[in-house]
C-alpha cells in the first residue's frame, strides 16, 4: 500500500554558478536528493507543482532550467552533447554540495540528459526515472519501424497542439507552460533549435542496456496518447533497460496535467530509494557497497510490477 504523502513543500527559486556561468533551479523539501530535469522548450517553473508533489514524499528535489533554458546560460558549443549536459549537472551538484547517489527524475528532453548521467556518473546515482523520455530512436512509418531520425519535422508539429487538448486539460497545462516557453523562445530561440536537433538524434539503448547489466534501477513510465514520444520509442526503452513499462492514460505533458497522480505513480520508487539510503546509513562502513549492490539487484522485482500498471490522467 502506498505510504500518505507528507505535506507539500513549497519550491523555492535559487541562483548558483556552474562552470563560471549562471544557473537557476528551484528546490523544495529535504533529505534523500532527487534531480528532476525539464522537457524542451521549458524550465524549472512549469515543473512547480510536480516540484512540490515530488517532494511531499519526504525527499530533496533539485530541479533546475539547464542549459540554454530560463535564467541558465548556454553550453559551450565544445561541450554541446547529451555528455554536456550530464557533465552539467554533475557540477551543479558539486556546486550545491550534494555528496550522496541521488535519484535522476527526467520528462521528454530531461530524460535523455538524465539517462547520459546516469550512464557517465554511476557512482551519483541511486535510480532513475523516465518519464515520456527521448532516447529510444524507434519510430513506426505505416507498417515500417523505422529510426526516429527520419521522422519529418512537420510530423513532430503535428502532434505537438494535440498534447494539450482536451480542453479541461489545456485549461491547466497551457498557463504553466507558457510560463517558460515563451521567454525560451525570445531568449534563447538558437538553444531551442540545438536542442530540438540532439533530442530528435538520441539513441540512449547502449547507454541503458550498460546500466541494466550493473544493477541501476531503471523505471520507465508513457502515457498511452502521447504523440511526440511514440510507443515504439518507449518499448525499445524498455527492453533495452530490461523492464516492463509503466502506462498511464494522458499525453505527454501528463505530469503537468495531473502532479498528484505523477506523485502517486512514483511514490514506490522513492519508497524504495528511501529505504536503501536508510540501509546504507545504518551498516558499518566496509558493507555499504555490497548492500547497495543488493537493493539494486532486488529493484528488478519492483520494476516488473510496473507492466500491469493502469492509472488515469
Amino acid at each position: 500500500m502506498s505510504s500518505v504523502p507528507a505535506p507539500r513543500a513549497v519550491a523555492v527559486d535559487k541562483r548558483t554558478w556552474v562552470q563560471g556561468r549562471p544557473a537557476a533551479y528551484s528546490t523544495a523539501g529535504s533529505g534523500l536528493p532527487v534531480v528532476f530535469l525539464h522537457g524542451w522548450a521549458l524550465g524549472q517553473h512549469t515543473y512547480r507543482d510536480v516540484v512540490e508533489r515530488i517532494a511531499a514524499e519526504g525527499v530533496r528535489v533539485i530541479a533546475p532550467s539547464m542549459p540554454g533554458f530560463g535564467d541558465t546560460g548556454e553550453l559551450p558549443n565544445a561541450s554541446f552533447s547529451l555528455s554536456g549536459y550530464a557533465a552539467w549537472i554533475a557540477d551543479l551538484l558539486d556546486a550545491l554540495e550534494i555528496d550522496e547517489p541521488a535519484v535522476l527524475v527526467g520528462h521528454s528532453f530531461g530524460g535523455g540528459v538524465a539517462t547520459r548521467f546516469a550512464h557517465d556518473h554511476p557512482q551519483r546515482t541511486r535510480s532513475l526515472v523516465l518519464v515520456n523520455s527521448v532516447g529510444g530512436s524507434s519510430w513506426r512509418s505505416g507498417n515500417t519501424l523505422r529510426s526516429i531520425t527520419e521522422r519529418p519535422l512537420w510530423d513532430w508539429g503535428l502532434h505537438f497542439p494535440a498534447d494539450v487538448w482536451p480542453i479541461r486539460q489545456a485549461t491547466r497545462v497551457l498557463p504553466v507552460i507558457a510560463e517558460d516557453l515563451l521567454p525560451n523562445l525570445i531568449r534563447h530561440p538558437r538553444a531551442l533549435v540545438k536542442v530540438a536537433n540532439l533530442a530528435r538524434r538520441a539513441d540512449l539503448r547502449a547507454e541503458l542496456e550498460a546500466m541494466r547489466d550493473q544493477g541501476t534501477p531503471i523505471t520507465i513510465i508513457w502515457a498511452s496518447r502521447d504523440g511526440v514520444i511514440p510507443r515504439e520509442s518507449f518499448e525499445a526503452l524498455c527492453v533495452a533497460s530490461g523492464v516492463q513499462g509503466t502506462v498511464v492514460d494522458g499525453s505527454h505533458s501528463w505530469l503537468l496535467a495531473d502532479p498528484d497522480l505523477f506523485g502517486e505513480v512514483i511514490t514506490n520508487d522513492m519508497s524504495i530509494a528511501k529505504a536503501a539510503r536508510a540501509m546504507e546509513a545504518d551498516a558499518p562502513t566496509e558493507r555499504r557497497r555490497g548492500i547497495r549492490r543488493v537493493t539494486s539487484l532486488s529493484r528488478g522485482a519492483a520494476d516488473r510490477r510496473s507492466g500491469d500498471r493502469r492509472a488515469d490522467g
